[in-house]
């Protein structure tokens, strides 16, 4: 009987330090770097703290389009999220095809305004690129349908090419400690 208590115990304390979840959706890769004889069969790993997530491999394809939702539980906002292209390869080490590093700053601070019932396509925020970001053009975070998101197109380091567009929704969980 007392491990039950303990195990739910340990259970509420992961959700008191979690602020929710972010939904990641990787939506596509631009121009990525051929590492097999003529393409690539890319994938996207996604790392935050602990937390490894994976998109499907799409073959032969240097213009992936992904269109897939990762999931995040953030409990530190200003952890960097980190993004890693990879080709898959079948008998060998898969190659790694460049990789980008982001946080979600400016996203969390704009989900702390409690924003409401504002136009779908209202701009709240504008995130410059710079040399602290990946970003290859401005981010912006937009009020879109009832949700804040921010779309984001993050260009590849250590790699001769690439970007990967993706795009930031934020999940309230009911039990965590919330924005």
């Amino acid at each position: 009987m007392r491990d039950s208590s303990a195990a739910g115990g340990r259970s509420s304390s992961l959700m008191e330090n979690l602020l929710g979840l972010l939904r990641i959706r990787v939506k596509r890769g631009v121009n990525l770097a051929v590492r097999d004889v003529c393409s690539s069969d890319p994938y996207v790993v996604i790392k935050m703290a602990k937390q490894k997530l994976k998109t499907r491999v799409i073959k032969k394809d240097v213009n992936p389009e992904w269109n897939e939702d990762l999931t995040l539980s953030v409990s530190d906002p200003n952890l960097p999220i980190k993004l890693t292209v990879y080709d898959h390869d079948t008998f060998t080490k898969d190659d790694k095809m460049g990789d980008a590093e982001f946080d979600i700053r400016a996203y969390i601070d704009a989900l702390r305004m409690k924003l409401k019932d504002l136009p779908s396509g209202t701009i709240i925020t504008r995130v410059q690129p710079s040399r602290q970001n990946c970003l290859a053009e401005e981010s912006c975070i937009t009020w879109n349908e009832g949700k804040l998101v921010q779309d984001l197109c993050l260009r590849l380091r250590n790699v001769e090419r690439g970007e990967v567009e993706i795009q930031l929704q934020w999940i309230d969980l009911p039990g965590s400690k919330g924005l």
